[in-house]
């Protein structure tokens, strides 16, 4: 087994682990973009989860699967004041403006603990450094956090990204200029890139 690959357990188990300090509080809305509907859930920390295609069902499954993760299920929409349905009042309206051209930099408050380890690392790192219409590859990530042999490992972070489009894993290509891999669909990778002025926009 090699370092990556004990880092990449090593993830997993802390990923699993219970927090001693009890089930958070949590909420969920989602939000209507070019790109299908998206499932917000947020802490008083920030914001937790952004899920792609969150129709009634798959909003439903992720609920469900949260509701597991962290213990407790989603608070019901305020009144009264909540600080996570006001993280989510926020991250709605960011973005809505960034599919509508009129955001480029997401200031909600993010909560990173649905990711640990070398995942986080290159996440935060992905979030803080590579910026609206810029690209990065998945070894040059590994090389910004000094896992020079760790482009796959990095392929592995994007894809279990908890925050992808505020945490812009869309942006992360392959060396050679391939777009590689993205949950959500290499569509929706080009829909996004294609918004940031990145690619063209499609005919149809």
């Amino acid at each position: 087994m090699t370092d990556t690959e004990v880092t990449d357990v090593t993830d997993v188990a802390d990923a699993e682990r219970v927090t001693p300090a009890g089930p958070p509080a949590w909420g969920w809305t989602t939000v209507a973009t070019r790109v299908g509907p998206l499932g917000l859930a947020a802490t008083e920390k920030g914001l937790l989860c952004v899920a792609f295609h969150a129709d009634a069902a798959t909003a439903a499954g992720t609920v469900a699967r949260l509701t597991r993760r962290l213990g407790s299920g989603p608070l019901p929409p305020p009144p009264p004041p909540c600080a996570a349905h006001e993280v989510l009042t926020t991250a709605t309206a960011e973005l809505t403006a960034y599919f509508d051209g009129r955001l480029r930099t997401f200031s909600v408050p993010l909560d990173w603990s649905l990711t640990s380890g070398f995942n986080r690392r290159v996440l935060r790192e992905l979030a803080a450094h590579v910026p609206y219409g810029t690209l990065a590859s998945y070894q040059d990530l590994a090389d910004r956090v000094g896992e020079r042999g760790a482009a796959r490992a990095v392929g592995v972070a994007m894809g279990s990204n908890p925050l992808p489009v505020v945490v812009p894993c869309h942006r992360v290509i392959e060396s050679n200029g391939g777009l590689g891999g993205f949950g959500p669909g290499l569509e929706t990778k080009r829909d996004l890139l294609a918004l940031e002025g990145v690619l063209p926009e499609p005919l149809f």
